[in-house]
């Protein structure tokens, strides 16, 4: 794993613009990870690919998670921000597997997600994600009953922590107290895009001011670049 350089990043955007949630996740952490494919990290369980995505995060952004939720009773925003080192200190997933009923299922992965995700009623999906995740073959058309995927689905998280990290909320304007997904695929996104929409504003003011290049420009490094910036700046007060 390693940091994206401005350019990658522009790359990486513009692959992955537009695309599902689940492939830009996949896409950053191959453009990171380099020898991996993308069948691989596919297969990963969700709790580390989403360890993954923090220490990417962390590489090229810094440890510092953070954003705003609405209040899902009165919309009030609800600031948070939290250490990613923290966030990762004891999530390792305690096992492969989580066992009920004496039927066995392996943790959940990018792709079972995915196939899971084309299924139109949430009770459908929990179910195609049940049957892709278990280790009997023999098992794996038979019915589970709703409260059956309920306990799997616990099990399941509690093995592998990172999997589906929730946040814990109160808001203080109308009391109301929530839990909330913790996106992180969806928050690296984010924040790359506001890494490249800065990044293209330089590129813009650079080429017009001296005529150079996106390649020329963004072969400059990030301090060199803000130097340069800098100049133009001046030179457009002084005008």
């Amino acid at each position: 794993m390693r940091a994206l350089s401005s350019s990658e990043m522009l790359q990486l955007w513009e692959r992955g613009c537009g695309l599902h949630p689940l492939d830009q996740a996949l896409l950053a952490l191959a453009a990171a990870s380099p020898g991996a494919s993308l069948d691989s990290l596919a297969d990963l369980p969700l709790g580390e690919r989403n360890r993954a995505l923090v220490r990417l995060h962390s590489d090229c952004f810094g440890s510092q998670i953070g954003g705003w939720v609405p209040c899902p009773a009165c919309g009030e925003k609800l600031e948070f921000e939290l250490d990613g080192a923290m966030l990762l200190s004891g999530s390792a997933a305690t096992t492969n597997s989580v066992t009920i009923d004496g039927q066995s299922f392996r943790l959940p992965s990018s792709r079972d997600l995915a196939l899971a995700a084309r299924e139109i009623e949430p009770t459908h999906a929990a179910l195609a994600l049940v049957a892709r995740c278990s280790l009997d073959p023999a098992a794996a058309t038979r019915g589970w009953s709703p409260a059956q995927i309920e306990v799997i689905g616990e099990q399941m998280a509690l093995a592998d922590p990172l999997a589906e990290p929730r946040l814990s909320f109160a808001c203080a304007l109308c009391g109301h107290a929530w839990d909330e997904l913790l996106d992180l695929a969806g928050f690296f996104w984010t924040e790359m895009e506001v890494q490249v929409r800065r990044v293209l504003r330089e590129v813009h003011a650079l080429a017009r001011a001296y005529g150079w290049s996106e390649t020329e420009i963004l072969t400059l490094s990030e301090a060199r670049r803000a130097l340069y910036l800098d100049l133009v700046r001046a030179e457009m007060v002084r005008a």
